[in-house]
């Protein structure tokens, strides 16, 4: 008996250091701490109460005992104690009540934040995930919302503090490091910034792609950033071809002169942008600014049907960007990030002028050399404007068409185009269409093959190929593509065996769209079967997947005879 009363004791004990911590930890002067305390308060009163619920479920099964013990009756420090532990119960059902109340409140608040965000006030998006915290103290999106809106502000300390106050909500909290991270790579502390982004991978694994994204950034910003300060380390040293550069880029910044005044003084700095040096100062002493903001340029640029002048400014301007950004990525991300480029590029590719359109495509082969370069044609371009231009390329008979095809094969092995492709295929299909009607007695015929092959890659994707099949007008060209190369087998040997490889991928999509188009397929490939150059057919075939090359045949055929009457 007395081992059972002492047990108790030592359980109401502890229970008492256990409610005088918490209320210790209630009155912190930290949010969190105070937030934390009440959750477990929370779940104390939860557990206590269904403790009762459980002992008024229990009946006593000998009602007719004689003479039953009285209870003890209780003594000061018993009933004193019974009464703080029920204040204690009352105060934190309140505060559970409050904070369901006020996160009610913050959540609005929050939506208004990111309504004003949106919208690019940023201030009041401030405001609002303020307002937010001061109903939830330790809710970690306000935080890191807040931080991102301090980030566009340029008040990178503020957003620290912000992220800080996240991680200390959740230490998982991989927004919040990636703000961090954003944050220490603007104020340059670049060995931080990487172990930010490096954290996020430790948490989340499957963020590799985006935590390598980001780390390149840091990674370039940093390059770019020893280049300016040994640029102008060059200048302050007087070295020729430093100040030489730094004049005439003040002589171009002049308005207002005749074209050919611009078109010199380009060709000139062009003929000086050997070294990063010189790159790096272009950029520095504001170039692309200077060429993208001059009247006289912008004009030679938008000008329909450009004369000998326009023309050659034009050109003259090409070659100076493909100068600064040879070996030099900074550079690269400002020509491409700059708001008029998107429509820019894509429109000189398909200039009527023969020159701007060799001199546009040599930028985008230099741009297309590294990953970092192909990311910023994807993400910046007018991909659709971009596609219709390059493959515009076909109507030239020399290596140009198998460069411009070149470089739609590179891009379009990167996953964010054939994302892009498949979201915006209505669009880009008119163009891949017009291919497949195109002459291949006046086509080249790698270019061809090259540009068939693409779409059929793109194809085996099953979203994309459902698309394309459901076009008849897609089908059709394909078929008399294949009809136009059967007048000469020998010479279109390659169109053929890429072009039933598009085939079989369109044949693959269940059900068939069109039965009549199905039936078609299905004779131009039993022609080719009984014909002496039936190898065309298995050799194509087995180019593709294997797990399927070996029964399309029979697929297509089993299409036919599914038509035919009983």
């Amino acid at each position: 008996m007395a081992d059972s009363q002492e047990e108790d004791l030592q359980k109401f004990l502890k229970n008492v250091d256990e409610i005088t911590s918490l209320i210790q930890e209630m009155n912190s002067d930290d949010p969190v701490v105070r937030e934390k305390a009440v959750l477990e308060t929370e779940k104390r009163l939860q557990f206590t109460e269904e403790n009762q619920e459980e002992d008024e479920c229990r009946t006593t099964v000998n009602k007719t005992r004689i003479s039953p013990p009285q209870a003890p009756a209780k003594n000061a420090d018993e009933t004193n104690s019974e009464a703080f532990l029920a204040s204690m119960e009352k105060d934190a059902k309140e505060r559970a009540k409050r904070r369901r109340e006020n996160k009610v409140l913050a959540d609005a608040l929050k939506e208004k934040g990111n309504e004003a965000f949106v919208r690019g006030d940023y201030e009041t998006a401030i405001l609002r995930y303020s307002e937010g915290l001061e109903k939830l103290k330790d809710m970690k999106v306000l935080y890191t919302n807040r931080a991102q809106a301090y980030i566009k502000l340029g008040d990178y300390q503020k957003a620290l503090v912000d992220c800080d106050w996240a991680l200390k909500c959740d230490e998982k909290c991989t927004k919040a490091y990636f703000h961090m991270g954003k944050a220490h790579l603007a104020l340059k502390n670049y060995s931080v910034s990487r172990e930010c982004y490096q954290k996020i991978l430790e948490i989340n694994p499957q963020l590799q792609t985006q935590v390598k994204d980001y780390l390149n950034q840091v990674n370039l910003q940093e390059k770019a950033d020893l280049q300016e300060k040994e640029a102008q380390e060059s200048l302050d040293s007087g070295k020729n071809t430093a100040v030489t550069a730094k004049n005439l880029l003040e002589t171009l910044s002049k308005p207002d002169q005749i074209p050919l005044f611009y078109a010199g003084g380009i060709e000139v700095l062009t003929e000086m942008m050997k070294d990063s040096t010189e790159r790096t100062l272009f950029r520095t002493h504001n170039g692309f600014r200077i060429i993208s903001e001059n009247e006289v340029l912008r004009r030679c640029f938008s000008t329909a049907g450009k004369d000998a002048v326009e023309e050659t400014v034009c050109v003259s301007v090409l070659r100076l960007w493909q100068a600064v950004c040879s070996e030099n990525e900074e550079n690269q991300r400002l020509l491409v990030m700059h708001p008029s480029s998107g429509q820019l590029l894509p429109s000189l590719l398909a200039s009527r002028v023969p020159t701007i359109r060799q001199q546009s495509l040599a930028l985008l082969l230099q741009l297309a050399q590294t990953e970092n370069g192909r990311s910023l044609i994807i993400g910046h371009l007018d991909l659709t404007r971009l596609l219709e231009a390059l493959v515009s390329f076909l109507d030239f008979s020399d290596k140009k068409a198998s460069s411009a095809m070149g470089l739609l094969t590179g891009l379009a092995q990167d996953e964010r185009f054939q994302v892009w492709f498949q979201a915006s295929l209505p669009g880009a299909l008119p163009a891949l269409t017009g291919v497949l009607k195109r002459d291949p007695r006046v086509t080249d015929t790698s270019a061809l093959c090259q540009c068939i092959a693409i779409m059929g890659n793109l194809s085996a994707e099953a979203a994309t190929r459902r698309q394309m099949s459901a076009s008849e007008e897609f089908g059709d060209a394909c078929l008399d593509l294949l009809a136009k190369c059967e007048e000469d087998v020998d010479l279109f040997r390659e169109v053929i065996y890429t072009l039933l490889g598009l085939l079989m991928n369109l044949c693959l999509q269940s059900p068939v769209v069109s039965e009549v188009w199905a039936v078609q397929v299905s004779r131009k490939c039993l022609s080719l079967l009984n014909g002496q150059d039936g190898g065309i057919l298995t050799v194509s075939f087995s180019q593709g997947n294997p797990e399927t090359a070996s029964f399309v045949v029979l697929a297509v055929w089993f299409e036919y005879q599914c038509t035919l009457p009983f």
